[in-house]
């Protein structure tokens, strides 16, 4: 019965299991992004400099920037591969 209800909701485990950590690599992202370390930046509905800075080099000598920047767009395609492929299949 187990098996069973894992197959039929294995897309569902997926997304919830590889979209946890999104919100703290959002989160981290943001802050270098806006150059703060307040909280209030993760509810904020800022999205232009975010999107900039994960399509472009905003800081290029700014290595934890690029680190993280590198990071969140493997996760990000990560997780568009994932959803690609359940759209494919279903």
């Amino acid at each position: 019965m187990m098996l069973n209800y894992f197959k039929e909701n294995i897309w569902l485990i997926l997304f919830v299991f590889w979209g946890l950590p999104l919100t703290y690599y959002r989160s981290k992202f943001r802050k270098i992004v806006y150059q703060t370390d307040s909280w209030v930046i993760n509810i904020k509905p800022l999205f232009i400099k975010e999107v900039n800075g994960l399509l472009g080099n905003l800081y290029p000598n700014n290595i934890d920037y690029l680190k993280q920047r590198n990071f969140y767009r493997f996760y990000i395609f990560i997780y568009v591969a994932l959803f690609l492929v359940y759209l494919n299949l279903g």
